[in-house]
C-alpha cells in the first residue's frame, strides 16, 4: 500500500539506478535516488524514508559507512536497510552486515520479482512499526494526562462536583459552590468561609475540616 515515506536507492552507476527504479515501479512507492554515501546520509537524515537499497563498495563512504553511522541514530536506526553487491558471495562482508542489522544482502544484477517480494515485506512491516510506536506514544500521554492532578483555578459558582471529584490544593472554592457529600477534598483546598458545606459520609474527607484549615491559614496571613 502506498505511503509517504521513501524507498531510497543508492548507488554510484546510472545504469543500476534505473534497473532498481524500473523493478520498483509496480509497488507504486516514492522512489528516490542518490549516486554516493554521503548523499545517501544527508537524504536519510531529513527523514521520510521507508527502506534502503544501499550499494556496498562505492567511492569515499561505502555502504557499510553509511549504515554504521545510521545504526548510531535513534531516528534512522530501524530504517530497513538491503545491501547490494556485485562481487558475488562474501562470507565477511555478510558477517559484517548481518551484524549491524543489515535487513538482506542481494547479488546485482537483481532479480526484479525477488526484490519486489523482499522490499514489500520489510517496507510494509517497517511501516507498521511506526504506527504502531505513534499509537503506544499517543495512548501513554493519554495515561499520563489523565493520572496528573487538575491544575489549580477558580470553579464557577454553579459547579457541581462528582462524589469522585479529586481538586488540587490550590483550588478555590466560591462560596455558591455546591458540593456533593461524598466529595473529597485535599486537605489544603482553600474553602471560602461562606461556602455551604453538606455533611459528610463516615470514611470520606471532611470539607469543613478543609475550610477550618483555609480559615487558620488566612488568620495567620493576615495577623
Amino acid at each position: 500500500m502506498p505511503s509517504d515515506a521513501k524507498i531510497l536507492i543508492v548507488d554510484d552507476h546510472e545504469d543500476t539506478l534505473y534497473a532498481l527504479e524500473s523493478a520498483l515501479a509496480p509497488l507504486g512507492h516514492l522512489v528516490t535516488r542518490a549516486t554516493s554515501g554521503d548523499d545517501a546520509l544527508k537524504e536519510v537524515l531529513r527523514g521520510q524514508v521507508g527502506l534502503l537499497l544501499l550499494d556496498v563498495r562505492m567511492p569515499g563512504v561505502s555502504g557499510l559507512d553509511v549504515v554504521r553511522y545510521m545504526r548510531r541514530l535513534e531516528q534512522t536506526q530501524h530504517i530497513p536497510v538491503i545491501l547490494l553487491t556485485g562481487f558475488g558471495p562474501d562470507t565477511e562482508l555478510s558477517a559484517t552486515a548481518f551484524a549491524l542489522g543489515v535487513a538482506d544482502l542481494v547479488m546485482k544484477p537483481v532479480d526484479p520479482w525477488t526484490l519486489r517480494t523482499k522490499v514489500r515485506y520489510l517496507y510494509d512491516t517497517h511501516q507498521r512499526r511506526r504506527a504502531l510506536e505513534a499509537e503506544v506514544r499517543e495512548l501513554r500521554a493519554r495515561t499520563e494526562e489523565r493520572a496528573s492532578p487538575p491544575a489549580p483555578g477558580r470553579l464557577h459558582p454553579d459547579t457541581r462536583l462528582h462524589p469522585d471529584t479529586r481538586l488540587h490544593p490550590d483550588t478555590r472554592l466560591h462560596p455558591d459552590t455546591r458540593l456533593h457529600p461524598d466529595t473529597r477534598l485535599h486537605p489544603d483546598t482553600r474553602v471560602h468561609p461562606d461556602t455551604r458545606v453538606p455533611p459528610q459520609r463516615d470514611g470520606h474527607t471532611d470539607a469543613r475540616d478543609a475550610r477550618d484549615a483555609w480559615d487558620a491559614r488566612e488568620q495567620d496571613r493576615t495577623a
